[in-house]
Parts: C-alpha cells; sequence; structure tokens
C-alpha cells in the first residue's frame, strides 16, 4: 500500500522520503545523490506544487505569441527553508519557469519579501 501526499502538505520532509523512496529503488548510497540530481531537474515544478501563498505580478510577454502567460509571486515552504520565488504560470495553472527563488530564514522574513515582490 502507497499514500500520495501533495509537495505542500509534504514540504518539510520531501528530501528525506525522496532519499528513502530512491535507496529502496536503486541501493544505499545512491538515493541522495540521485536526489539532488531529481531536485535540480524538477526544481520548477517541486517549489511550484510546494507554494502555500501566491499572488498575481502582472502579463508576461510570451515569444510564442499565442500562448498567454502571467508572472505569479509566490511564497512556500520547502524542506527547511521559506522562500519567495516569481515564476511564469499559463492560464491553465501551469508553471513554465521561475524567473527567481529567494530563500527565506523565516515565515515572517518569506511574508515580508513577499509583500515587496514586483
Amino acid at each position: 500500500m502507497s499514500i500520495v501526499q501533495p509537495i505542500a502538505l509534504a514540504s518539510d520532509r520531501v528530501m528525506t522520503a525522496l532519499i528513502a523512496g530512491l535507496e529502496l529503488e536503486f541501493g544505499r548510497g545512491a538515493g541522495e545523490a540521485l536526489a539532488s540530481r531529481f531536485m535540480e531537474a524538477e526544481d520548477i515544478d517541486i517549489h511550484w506544487d510546494a507554494r502555500n501563498e501566491e499572488r498575481w505580478i502582472g502579463a508576461y510577454g510570451s515569444q510564442e505569441g499565442y500562448v498567454e502567460l502571467d508572472r505569479i509571486a509566490a511564497t512556500g515552504f520547502l524542506d527547511g527553508p521559506w522562500f519567495v520565488a516569481l515564476f511564469i504560470v499559463d492560464g491553465d495553472g501551469n508553471a513554465h519557469g521561475m524567473l527567481s527563488c529567494r530563500k527565506c530564514a523565516s515565515a515572517d522574513a518569506a511574508a515580508l519579501a513577499f509583500a515587496q515582490t514586483r
């Protein structure tokens, strides 16, 4: 039996769970190295899924012309530090890129940075 949780509900233990799962699959010692590579490759989606608050900042000029994209500021907690990030998001709520990501030492610092994001 397996339990599936969204990242936002388990954001304080993402790396621990990822490493444990990868060690089960690929053997002891491989989990940590593979987890780092996985986190790098999926950085945008992982941060987007771990958000707990978001705010529309404005439209984002798309090169494709037919896709409407927006700039969305988001804050959340991911495996230790709080973060504030600026994402490029389509009308369906899918993140296409992350323009910036700032780590914050506390929830208060993240709230202040989030309020100042333009």
